[in-house]
């Protein structure tokens, strides 16, 4: 079974991601983030037909405890989140997380 990929946030976070074909997103208003985005959060990581989950980096603020914690430990689907506060580092480490290991390390290409 082929998985998807789903993307949580603001309607123009996820606006971009539906024109490219993205099937998949759970839109919610900034002014109700503080409400909603956990229960959003937890929908696409329950989605067994999801394998990639997108967010914003500074959405994650808006999650309770529980649920950040689950979305920064998630290997299943992969949580991946862009925004202005992920570097190309923070990119590194959610991708060797997901698959276990560095692809990016010059020691072991070499």
């Amino acid at each position: 079974m082929s998985q998807e990929i789903a993307v949580v946030g603001s309607p123009e976070f996820t606006t971009g991601f539906r024109l490219a074909g993205v099937r998949r997103f759970e839109n919610v208003p900034d002014d109700e983030k503080d409400d909603r985005l956990d229960e959003a959060a937890t929908a696409v990581l329950e989605d067994e037909g999801v394998g990639i989950v997108v967010m914003h980096d500074d959405d994650l603020e808006h999650l309770s405890r529980n649920v950040r914690q689950e979305v920064e430990t998630s290997v299943e689907p992969v949580v991946v989140t862009i925004g202005s506060g992920t570097g190309g580092g923070g990119l590194r480490e959610q991708i060797k997380r997901a698959i276990g290991i560095d692809l990016m390390d010059e020691d072991e290409q070499e």
